[in-house]
């Protein structure tokens, strides 16, 4: 059995670019953490408020957020990535959704996690749960951490799991919001994860399982 799942949103509602930050105030400088807190804010508040999509800027953050790596190399981008998921992604983990995947495994299914996350930041919650990763792959050139690919995000994140596993369907899918429709259409059980609005539309005119309550969605 092959269940996958998406991460943000699915898995945590934390942020890998606050815990960026954060590693940023603790093993660099406090006052570039507050300088990269303050300059995203005007940004923050337009996403937040819908005039720009949440989803993509997000993940603009994210790949914008690996510039803060300072003269880069493996092992520093490793403590980064440990360091993003111990303080932030793991603490705000969705328990009910993490306990679903741990069982899955238990009972001896392949568990992957598909992010438009860069593969890195994905891997300290992966281990945690004994699952896999699929995520945007990335290179240090030069002291500095760039993405070696596309970002697998939309229907390139279902075209990613299909190929690398050699599959046409999978048995379960996991996820929280419209970008992730593709991948759980080619699940024999897809599961909608605290969804928003669009998701949450197609999730009950199919039938597909509800984890979560969004009652601001209808």
């Amino acid at each position: 059995m092959i269940v996958i799942s998406d991460m943000m949103g699915t898995l945590t509602t934390g942020s890998p670019f606050l815990g960026m930050v954060d590693w940023v105030k603790h093993n660099q400088s406090k006052w570039l953490a507050r300088w990269y807190l303050a300059k995203v804010t005007p940004a923050y508040l337009l996403a937040k408020n819908g005039w720009i999509d949440w989803q993509e800027w997000g993940q603009r953050l994210m790949i914008d957020s690996l510039a803060y790596i300072k003269n880069a190399d493996e092992e520093k981008l490793h403590h980064v990535s440990e360091w993003i998921v111990e303080h932030n992604l793991w603490k705000q983990r969705r328990e009910d959704v993490v306990t679903r995947l741990v069982k899955h495994r238990e009972d001896g299914a392949q568990v992957y996690i598909a992010s438009s996350s860069v593969e890195p930041f994905i891997a300290p919650f992966a281990k945690r749960i004994g699952a896999h990763v699929i995520g945007t792959p990335v290179k240090i050139v030069d002291g500095r951490v760039q993405l070696a690919g596309e970002l697998v995000a939309n229907r390139k994140k279902i075209e990613q799991v299909l190929s690398r596993l050699g599959v046409d369907r999978v048995d379960f899918a996991y996820g929280d919001t419209e970008q992730d429709i593709p991948l759980l259409e080619h699940a024999d059980h897809p599961v909608a994860v605290y969804p928003d609005k669009n998701l949450k539309v197609v999730a009950l005119e199919r039938g597909w399982e509800i984890i979560g309550d969004t009652p601001k969605y209808g």
